[in-house]
């Protein structure tokens, strides 16, 4: 299929971005890797009347510290974020799960806050963005706003983005010496979206963890945190914490509920030894 017809316009300046989107709210659609939203184009399941593109931006591609931050650029392709020295030093968890996002030209074209934005529950960033606790910074014509990665992932495919606000840079928690990290996904074929996934971050406490974030992809629409399990975890006590998984996932083409559901306690196992494991 081809898309409906559309104007194009592509901006150099964020100023220039928000004001078309404080203008044409609804009717205008984002383009940045594309690698969604042109899916979604050509199959009408989008049919914006204005598409504006904002590679154009300067400065909202870099991956830099920022204090107690790691700060990624909305632009940063995910093959950048892949290589990066930044991400590999201060987000280990970020770098862990690059290279399970697609196929290297996916990687080579797709955004950072691109993937954030779009929100698809089967893939990999949201759920790490819910794990790290990170935040989302926003722009739009009326100034800036900071939001939780806990508050924005609202529903299926849907954000607490407002129509005239994008994504400017996604901020991550700094890894330090007491952070522990784990990601495990199963998919049918590498690069394929994962039947389940979960993301996963702690710190260690002695011989144990606290502060246990455990963020599922692939089995409701959002990634999911599973509470219950986080807090079986934190006590030492793996069978427990997966005895507690209370994920309802559907049934869909990848696999049914009922397997989806052993998956979740498959992986959480996995994940738990990668949290507990001694680290120099």
């Amino acid at each position: 299929m081809k898309p409906a017809p559309f104007a194009y316009k592509k901006v150099r300046t964020l100023k220039e971005a928000v004001a078309l989107l404080a203008k044409h709210k609804d009717n205008a659609r984002l383009l940045a890797g594309g690698q969604s939203l042109i899916a979604t184009l050509n199959m009408r399941l989008s049919a914006p009347a204005l598409l504006i593109d904002i590679n154009g931006i300067r400065g909202l591609d870099g991956i830099t510290k920022k204090g107690k931050f790691v700060e990624v650029g909305a632009l940063a392709r995910h093959a950048q974020v892949e290589r990066s020295d930044v991400i590999a030093r201060y987000a280990p968890l970020i770098a862990l799960a690059m290279p399970h996002i697609g196929h290297p030209a996916i990687r080579n074209r797709g955004s950072f806050g691109g993937s954030i934005a779009f929100a698809d529950p089967a893939a990999e960033l949201p759920a790490c963005l819910l794990a790290l606790g990170g935040e989302v910074d926003i722009a739009s014509a009326k100034g800036k706003r900071k939001v939780k990665a806990d508050a924005f992932f609202k529903g299926l495919f849907e954000t607490a983005l407002r129509p005239h606000e994008l994504v400017t840079a996604i901020r991550i928690p700094v890894a330090d010496k007491n952070t522990r990290v784990g990601f495990a996904e199963l998919a049918r074929r590498h690069g394929d979206y994962a039947m389940v996934g979960l993301a996963a971050s702690a710190r260690a406490n002695g011989k144990g963890l606290t502060d246990v974030r455990l963020a599922y992809f692939g089995v409701g629409d959002t990634p999911i945190r599973v509470k219950t399990a986080e807090a079986a975890l934190a006590d030492g006590n793996i069978d427990a914490a997966v005895s507690a998984l209370d994920l309802e996932p559907h049934d869909d083409v990848q696999a049914t509920a009922k397997l989806k559901k052993h998956l979740a306690g498959v992986l959480l196992r996995r994940v738990a030894a990668q949290l507990l494991e001694t680290r120099p």
